[in-house]
């Protein structure tokens, strides 16, 4: 069975209120939770006059999120990621996939 990861880099205002639309899929099979920090690339920043001092010091604390589900069932959850996390202003983060060439859920029976 093919598997993705999909991670996420989120504001973690929005945390609790993106797990709670995820338990609500019937395919969601849990998620972890990291504390991370971030800043914006320099050409994100628009036309501020901003020093290489206030660039160091640009990083504001994110939520990682990583799933690994079946490819099958990747897309509701991307989606459901993508429409609970956005508020439309810059620093809302960003979502990515990657297939996943091996994986054990370790407290599931073992597949021959």
């Amino acid at each position: 069975m093919a598997m993705i990861e999909i991670r996420a880099v989120v504001r973690p205002s929005r945390v609790e209120m993106l797990r709670a639309a995820l338990r609500q899929l019937p395919e969601f099979p849990g998620m972890t939770v990291a504390k991370v920090e971030g800043c914006s690339g320099t050409g994100k920043l628009g036309n501020y006059p901003w020093t290489i001092k206030q660039e160091l010091v640009d990083f504001t604390p994110k939520s990682m999120i990583h799933i690994v589900v079946d490819e099958a069932n990747a897309k509701p959850i991307y989606d459901t990621i993508h429409q609970i996390t956005r508020t439309a202003r810059q620093g809302d983060g960003l979502i990515w996939t990657m297939r996943i060439e091996q994986c054990l859920f370790i407290a599931a029976e073992p597949q021959d």
